[in-house]
């Protein structure tokens, strides 16, 4: 069987996950997202996240997670692809937020996998079947344990990836010896990305297609020269700039979204301001992602370093702010 991943030569690289900007009142900030799509396409990306983890989809409602995806689209305007968020516990929702997804233009759907009510893997099998059979939308699989309590077991996703339906995985388990278990049991094409920023290079560098990844948003050039060393076979070169970006990496995964849109504040691209129940960072993780940016270097995130307000910083001023 020919696997529709064939196709998909787009699902590769380092790929952000983007945080949806929100103004003082609350609101979508579509302006500011906009601006955040557009940087990563003028980075060469082959494709963006949005309305998943860091774009706080369990808080967006169904308008606003349409109008994410559409602005996206828009943007993207055929540049890279728009991968949408469509997971829930529920089923039924998750075929809803799929088939908004789909008519509001988005190339694929990150689809995690079901949390809170913990089914077992014949529930998480039929979960996923029942999504697919709704649409004709590829669909990636999200296995991020740490926050479903239950895993996609190897063997499900085995079973879902006979259909080319299924894509690729987003791997958040950190497990780097799944990487090696996954490969012979899945068809030849089926995507395999980390979704561990920490232990990306190590996935890649391993035969992993790519990472979707917080640490994009801050340096997307930093992200593809890492990517590119890898398949360069340039490991010394790709841990060298990875060990770069490690505190930042540490310092965005703590808390994440807040500490990616307090970092992204920094750099003049958004406000930090969150939903409850997740809150804005306190002053010592506020100081700890200013200073882990000032340690990379403004060439190296790629813009000019602004507060929100438009006014320049100096590197030094960061460390501070």
């Amino acid at each position: 069987m020919t696997h529709s991943a064939y196709f998909a030569t787009w699902l590769a690289g380092y790929i952000a996950d983007l945080p949806t900007p929100f103004d003082e009142s609350g609101n979508l900030d579509l302006a500011a997202f906009a601006k955040l799509c557009e940087r990563q396409i003028g980075a060469g990306v082959t494709a963006i996240v949005v309305g998943e983890t860091a774009g706080e989809a369990s808080t967006l409602t169904p308008t606003e997670h349409d109008n994410i995806v559409r602005t996206a689209v828009a943007i993207a305007r055929g540049r890279c692809r728009v991968i949408a968020g469509a997971g829930s516990n529920s089923t039924g929702q998750a075929i809803e937020l799929t088939l908004r997804a789909e008519a509001a233009g988005a190339d694929a759907v990150l689809s995690v996998v079901p949390y809170y009510n913990k089914p077992m893997q014949a529930g998480i099998y039929a979960h996923f079947r029942a999504i697919a059979v709704s649409t004709s939308l590829p669909i990636i699989l999200h296995d991020i344990p740490s926050r479903t309590i239950r895993e996609l077991s190897d063997d499900t996703l085995a079973q879902l990836a006979k259909s080319s339906q299924f894509i690729g995985l987003r791997d958040g388990t950190g497990d780097i010896t799944r990487l090696f278990r996954l490969q012979p049991l899945l068809p030849p094409g089926f995507r395999l990305l980390s979704g561990d920023d920490a232990t990306a290079v190590a996935f890649i560098a391993n035969g992993g297609d790519g990472c979707i990844s917080l640490i994009s948003n801050i340096a997307p050039e930093l992200c593809r020269a890492i990517f590119k060393s890898c398949r360069q076979e340039r490991l010394q070169s790709a841990r060298y700039l990875q060990s770069r970006l490690a505190p930042l990496t540490a310092a965005l995964t703590k808390e994440n979204p807040a500490a990616l849109k307090y970092a992204l504040c920094l750099l003049g691209f958004m406000l930090p301001t969150t939903r409850l129940p997740i809150v804005e960072l306190g002053d010592a993780a506020k100081a700890e992602v200013a200073g882990a940016i000032a340690e990379i270097g403004d060439e190296d995130v790629a813009c000019p370093i602004e507060n929100w307000h438009g006014h320049r910083l100096h590197p030094d001023a960061i460390a501070t702010s």
